[in-house]
């Protein structure tokens, strides 16, 4: 540690905890990085960010049971007045994964795969409120920006509202007067353009991006 820096304070979230385990016994050996709690789901990290007021959170996105990394991020970032930041830390690099963390507020999107020296510069990045990615994040950042986002058709949202309000295909065609076939029809449209492949992350989305109620 530097004499003239204080270390960047750690909290981190991940549902495994033989990773949890090796982030630790690796943050232990960086200069400046002093972790100072651990948690297994998104509530305990809202529990302990609450208490113990770290610098940055290290967050998985997927938590197992109870609310996700996203959600967590989502909340903590809005806490008025907060100087904390989150770095996301996983092995999810969907363009949904990387919209949806960055939309709720995540500082930066780092991969596991990437080097440790590069895991410390994204700490003390993220700590400083800069931005921090991984070369294949900021790609793929990058291309969607350049890339107009797509609009959905009138039918496409009528869909999706329905998708939002958790019922099936069957009962959206007969709602819609539409057959089942045509249902999947506009979902796999509908997953394209937003860049998912599950029911859930479209609902997601389009609750982020506000295209249902």
């Amino acid at each position: 540690m530097t004499p003239d820096r204080a270390p960047v304070r750690i909290l981190v979230c991940d549902d495994h905890a033989v990773v949890r385990a090796g982030l630790l016994a690796l943050l232990d050996s960086a200069p400046d990085i002093e972790v100072v709690g651990e948690a297994g789901t998104g509530e305990e990290a809202l529990a302990l960010a609450a208490k113990l007021t770290p610098d940055v959170v290290l967050m998985d996105l997927q938590l197992g049971e109870g609310i996700d990394g996203v959600e967590t991020t989502r909340r903590l970032t809005s806490v008025p007045g907060t100087s904390l930041h989150i770095l996301v830390l996983t092995t999810y690099d969907t363009d949904a994964d990387i919209t949806r963390a960055i939309e709720a507020g995540a500082t930066g999107y780092l991969l596991k795969a990437e080097r440790p020296d590069e895991l410390f510069a994204a700490i003390h990045a993220a700590a400083e409120g800069r931005t921090a990615l991984s070369p294949p994040v900021a790609s793929r950042v990058m291309a969607n920006l350049r890339r107009p986002r797509p609009t959905l058709t009138d039918r496409e949202r009528d869909i999706l509202a329905q998708l939002a309000r958790g019922i099936g295909n069957r009962d959206i065609a007969r709602a819609l007067h539409i057959s089942e076939a045509t249902v999947k029809t506009h979902l796999r449209r509908i997953y394209d353009k937003l860049g998912v492949d599950t029911r859930a992350g479209a609902v997601a989305i389009a609750k982020e991006r506000r295209l249902v109620p």
